[in-house]
């Protein structure tokens, strides 16, 4: 049975993670995407992807101020639901229950009826206020994944890094990918360990 999954991607830059979770999730499970307008006009900065094109990927997609949206129910079931790349407004936002965009109810929907919620924040440096946020975040339920690619794997490309934090998001929904390199795996992309350590001088 396909897993409903619902995907908020907002005005953080990053939105390649997002495109690329869609990307993977095509096909294989139910999408409920969700597009906050700085999200739509940083896909358009930051990539050469058509925000149409983008949306015919996802099973469903609705407007981030339409509160009549299914997922903006605790009724409606959905197994999990990943805001990536997340901005540091809608990390306070989820913290601390303030849910004024479809996104944000959704979040808060997921938060009450215990069901799986992945923030992807991609901001630097960190204040001590998003600290907290992501601390208040964690002791609500939200597992908290910074955009942080590993680099083992001798990552070649952009792409590379950008397919080590949407497995690990994949990972984290308990969907099974071969999307990056894990560490002691060997002969899937790149050797996961040089021979001879190199040092960075």
């Amino acid at each position: 049975m396909q897993k409903k999954i619902v995907i908020g991607m907002t005005g953080a830059s990053g939105v390649r993670y997002g495109i690329r979770l869609l990307e993977a999730l095509e096909g294989i499970e139910e999408t409920h995407l969700i597009l906050s307008k700085e999200a739509r006009e940083l896909i358009e900065i930051e990539t050469d992807v058509q925000v149409s094109d983008l949306i015919q990927k996802a099973t469903f997609h609705y407007e981030d101020d339409d509160f009549m949206a299914p997922v903006a129910s605790g009724s409606y079931r959905f197994d999990a639901m990943v805001i990536v790349p997340c901005t540091m407004k809608t990390l306070s936002g989820v913290a601390n229950g303030y849910a004024d965009t479809l996104i944000g109810r959704a979040a808060d929907v997921a938060l009450k009826e215990g069901r799986r919620l992945i923030l992807v924040p991609r901001e630097m440096p960190l204040s001590l206020v998003h600290l907290e946020n992501m601390v208040k975040a964690c002791r609500a339920g939200c597992v908290v994944m910074p955009a942080c690619p590993g680099f083992y794997n001798r990552p070649r490309t952009i792409d590379d890094l950008v397919d080590n934090v949407v497995g690990r998001i994949l990972d984290q929904l308990g969907i099974d990918n071969s999307l990056y390199q894990r560490w002691g795996e060997k002969g899937k992309k790149h050797d996961v360990l040089p021979s001879t350590p190199h040092r960075i001088r």
